[in-house]
């Protein structure tokens, strides 16, 4: 087998399944194999993941490697960039194991990376077709990327020249989150371009989450002060400069209505809280969907308030505010 075109590369992290149906979708790519390789590194706990990684198909077939770290010890960022030094094509494309792309993905970001060999290039990312029903459930997670590229550069569906992540010294691994803008930023520092491209488009696993999850979820964000202290163009990105979410926003303004409107007695400061009860619109039209939206909102304002307060308090700590 010949040197391929393409290094696909994903960290997995206890997620067998997933993981299964992202090389599932890639054993099935139009794109033949002699053209690309795929590259996972993982730190799961379970045998389930490297049982999987040692007899899928593409293994057998020459077209998938992978390294385990020890239970729990990697971030994402240290798991991509181990497998970028094993990678050996001149292209890296980074994904997630929770991604499940089209059989034409690979082809398109072939196509892609020809027409523009030096730049950085990400593709969109919608919610996987066959798991649309689960946007119906109260706490939804999945990616949507419409419009490509965007600022944050997200890591789901992203190629490089290898040797620029490599020349740039790899995505930071002290950051849990936000390495993939961090990276990307720091590219576009060396005079690299960041072009999106329609035909790269893949799709993203729709998991019902749970309002414990969620909340549990919000500690995960506690990087991202510091990231916009790494990377100060990322202060244009959010609302007002210091919100990261403008729901994050509009729930401080509902609950100074709330707080006006207690002392008073009054209703009419209570408005201040539309906004915000608007933003939340997470359940589809329809009255059905206005009812389940209007259930579920003492929830998300609690999930909104876990991530301000973590956010706070990690602000305070890199003395870089962002909400």
């Amino acid at each position: 087998m010949g040197k391929p075109k393409l290094s696909v590369v994903v960290p997995s992290h206890d997620r067998p399944l997933r993981l299964r149906w992202l090389l599932n979708a890639l054993a099935e790519q139009t794109l033949d194999r002699g053209q690309w390789e795929v590259i996972v590194c993982h730190d799961s706990a379970g045998p389930e993941t490297e049982e999987i990684l040692s007899t899928h198909s593409l293994h057998e077939a020459g077209v998938l490697r992978h390294q385990r770290f020890e239970p729990g010890s990697a971030a994402a960022a240290a798991k991509r960039n181990a497998a970028v030094a094993l990678a050996r094509a001149p292209t890296i494309v980074f994904t997630d194991d929770d991604c499940r792309p089209p059989p034409e993905w690979l082809a398109g970001v072939l196509a892609a990376v020809t027409d523009h060999p030096e730049a950085v290039i990400q593709g969109p990312v919608a919610p996987d077709p066959d798991e649309l029903v689960m946007l119906r459930s109260p706490f939804p997670r999945t990616q949507s990327i419409e419009a490509v590229p965007t600022v944050w550069a997200e890591s789901a569906n992203i190629a490089y020249p290898r040797a620029l992540v490599q020349r740039l010294g790899g995505l930071a691994e002290d950051l849990h989150v936000g390495e993939d803008t961090d990276l990307s930023l720091r590219a576009q520092a060396t005079g690299a371009r960041v072009l999106g491209d329609e035909r790269m488009l893949t799709y993203h696993a729709v998991d019902e989450g749970g309002l414990l999850g969620r909340l549990r979820e919000s500690r995960r964000w506690s990087d991202l002060p510091v990231l916009v202290a790494r990377q100060p163009k990322l202060r244009w990105e959010l609302t007002l400069g210091v919100f990261w979410k403008r729901e994050h926003a509009l729930l401080l303004l509902a609950v100074a209505g709330v707080g006006l409107a207690a002392p008073r007695r009054g209703s009419l400061p209570l408005l201040l809280a539309l906004p915000w009860a608007l933003a939340r619109r997470d359940h589809g039209g329809g009255l059905r969907g206005s009812m389940r939206r209007a259930a579920a909102l003492p929830a998300w304002a609690l999930i909104d308030a876990a991530e301000i307060a973590v956010l706070a308090s990690a602000s305070a700590r890199d003395r870089s505010l962002v909400l």
